[in-house]
Formats: C-alpha cells, structure tokens, sequence
C-alpha cells in the first residue's frame, strides 16, 4: 500500500509542477499592453492647382509629424474653388492663387484674416520643337499660331489679360481653360502652339514644354493668400504654419515660386 501511495505522487508531483511551469512561461511571455494609437483626423485643405506639387509635399510632411492626421486635397480653380467654399462645401484651409478669389471667401465671413505667402509670374508656354517659332510674347497675336489660355475669372486668365494689355496685344485664344493645368495640358499634348501659364508650372511640367520669360509679366505678378476658414480646427494653423515656415518656403521657391 505504502509502495503505492508513493508510487501516485512520485508521477503527480513532476506533473504538478510541469503545469506550474508552463503557467509560468505563459505570464512571462505574454505581450505587452500596447498604448492607444493617435486618434485618426482628417484636415481639408482647397488650394489653387498651381500649388498641386509643392502642397502635395508639405501634405506629406505634415502627415508625418501628426501620427494620425490624413491630410486631403481640392486642387483646381481659385475661383472654383472659393465659389464652392461659399457654398457649403467642407474645407479647413484656403490657399488661392489671387487675393480677388481669397476675397470671396473673406467678404462672406468664411476665413480669418489671409496671409500672403507666395507670388508667381506668367511664361510662354511651348512645345519642346517649338513648330511655330515663337520667341516673344506678340508672336501670340499672330492668327497662325494656335494659344490657349485660362478663362479671364480664374487667376492665371486674369494675369494673362493684364500681361496683354500691357503689351498692347490683343491675343484670339483657340480655347480657354478653367485653371492653369489644364492650360498646360493642351501644349502638353500638342493641341496648341503656346500656352501663358505660371513659370511653375512649366518647371512641374520637366521638359514636357519649353518655358519663354517676356518683360510683361513682371507688370502681372499674382500674389498666394492662404487663410484658415472660420470653422477649422487647430490642424488648421498648424498647417497654415506649416507653409509659412522655412521649411515651407524652401518648398515653394525650390519650385519656382517668388518670395512675397
């Protein structure tokens, strides 16, 4: 009986003991609690489609530094772009490419004060073989050649008229376009001979067009407001300062904007 009883716990005891020692693997291996993740917020920001490139960016940039935060862009005509604001449409920055277009949106209570951050000035667009030989701005009046050129409400359009109108020029555009990109795309394409669109956006463009300076357009320089609209949040001027700061500047003049 005694060999027995013994017999019992000489198999229980290493039994017991192997179940404490995997209790005991398990507590020491278990992960460890992991802290709450950022809590997720959108910004929205509109902005005029010459900044496309460089917004994109500092979009980016500003990702990174605020874990959490996605960042959401409206590209495309100032003018569009403000009409929409007025209209309801969310956003929480505005960065225009002319103070008459930020004013829309100042004048119907819907931004704080703009800053200006930016300027930019208009060039000859051409294809990079140039096939109808144009060399100055007046070689645009010439009926054989073929201009496209932004719609006169949007931005670009309204630099164009006055570019013309200092160089007493009266230019027949084959077609007129709702913002800069656009513009661009029908020299891009071949669909025209010249475009006038921002000296940026010839420099986005990489060799897919050949950029002409010309005097005029230092009398048709545009100036960049951006305002953070009444109903933003913080992300709002954190963004705003994001642009204003020399990391943002270094962005934008890199990409041939001017200082203001």
């Amino acid at each position: 009986m005694v060999f027995r009883r013994l017999s019992r716990w000489a198999i229980a005891l290493p039994v017991a003991l192997a179940l404490v020692g995997v209790s005991g693997c398990g507590a020491s291996t278990a992960a460890p609690s992991q802290a709450p993740s950022a809590k997720a917020r959108e910004l929205t920001v509109f902005a005029a489609a010459s900044l496309t490139g460089t917004f994109t960016e500092l979009g980016k940039s500003f990702e990174a530094a605020h874990p959490g935060t996605t960042v959401r862009f409206n590209f495309g005509s100032s003018a569009t772009l403000a009409q929409q604001i007025v209209q309801g449409a969310p956003a929480d920055v505005f960065a225009a490419a002319s103070p008459a277009t930020m004013k829309t949106v100042t004048d119907a209570s819907l931004a704080a004060a703009p800053a200006r951050f930016v300027r930019n000035k208009l060039e000859i667009a051409v294809p990079p073989d140039n096939p109808a030989k144009v060399d100055e701005l007046k070689d645009l009046a010439d009926a054989k050649v073929k201009v496209a050129l932004c719609a006169e409400q949007v931005p670009c359009g309204a630099a164009a008229v006055k570019a013309l109108g200092a160089a007493g020029l009266k230019v027949t555009p084959v077609t007129l376009e709702q913002d800069v990109k656009a513009t661009l795309t029908k020299v891009e394409l071949g669909e025209v001979d010249a475009a006038l669109v921002y000296k940026t956006d010839v420099l986005a463009a990489k060799g897919k067009v050949t950029g002409i300076a010309f005097p005029e357009a230092n009398q048709a320089i545009n100036d960049y407001p951006i305002a953070t609209l009444s109903k933003a949040g913080d992300l709002a001027k954190q963004f705003v300062d994001l642009v204003l700061s020399q990391q943002g500047k270094d962005v934008l003049t890199k990409a041939g904007f001017e200082a203001p």
